[in-house]
């Protein structure tokens, strides 16, 4: 059964109210990471998104200056994501609840809408597989790795992974169905042995919260939307507007629209 549009844009009406990471809000339906860049930066994020595709899944590119997107229509990109990061030479200047007066000061913004593993957690849930952070009501760990993107003109940094701690016996599992959802990271990365991904400790994350890894499970790891912030901080375009990460954008379209 189609999901009801209706809750996606309630959902999106109480983001521009509480500020609160969007994981397990209005199941169903798609979540996407969200950079805005001026548009002598655009070119270069297609390009590095174009031979990033596992951390950098592109789903829509709005035209300069707009802040409208074919994934919600009459939804606002500078109000309805719950929390946003400015950045001024690659460096975090500001969190706001709403963006209207950042993005005035680039009248051609570029904006790019990424896809995003929440999209796979429901049917992780579905399949009888918990989603920690779910569990525990708190963000998603995230942590930069010590893979190199492939750099494209002047953007370059280090690919982001997010962690689910998964039973040891349904690993495959969580492969298997993250994997029919590529348009969105798709399969995992890497599964265990976080030290492999220059990770020292799992309870230190560098974006979102640590979550509970219990005995028999393992530590998995996907691509991360959260990569195109680690190359702004490593590139340091003059400006960019983005999600914090795990406050999402959340969209009409149904989950299942990426399942292949």
């Amino acid at each position: 059964m189609r999901p009801d549009v209706e809750t996606a844009r309630a959902a999106r009406l109480a983001c521009r109210g509480t500020i609160a990471p969007t994981a397990g809000m209005a199941p169903g339906f798609t979540q996407c990471n969200m950079i805005s860049l001026p548009r002598d930066w655009a070119w270069d994020f297609l390009l590095f998104a174009q031979r990033n595709p596992k951390p950098c899944p592109v789903l829509d590119v709005t035209d300069p200056g707009s802040f409208e997107t074919a994934l919600a229509p009459g939804a606002d990109l500078r109000t309805d994501i719950p929390l946003y990061r400015i950045w001024r030479d690659g460096v975090l200047t500001d969190e706001v609840a709403d963006a209207t007066d950042a993005w005035a000061e680039h009248p051609d913004l570029v904006s790019f809408l990424i896809g995003c593993s929440f999209t796979f957690e429901t049917p992780l849930q579905a399949g009888g597989i918990e989603v920690r952070h779910i569990a525990e009501g708190c963000n998603v760990p995230m942590f930069l790795t010590n893979r190199a993107c492939r750099p494209a003109g002047r953007l370059h940094g280090p690919m982001v992974v997010s962690m689910r701690p998964i039973p040891a016996d349904r690993v495959a599992d969580a492969a298997m169905i993250s994997g029919r959802f590529p348009a969105v990271h798709g399969a995992p990365v890497h599964v265990g042995a976080p030290e492999a991904l220059g990770i020292a400790d799992l309870s230190r994350p560098d974006f979102g919260d640590p979550v509970e890894i219990r005995a028999g499970e393992l530590p998995v790891f996907w691509a991360c939307g959260v990569t195109p912030q680690a190359a702004v901080m490593a590139s340091r375009p003059p400006f960019a507007i983005t999600h914090a990460p795990g406050h999402m954008f959340i969209t009409d379209i149904p989950d299942s629209q990426w399942q292949v």
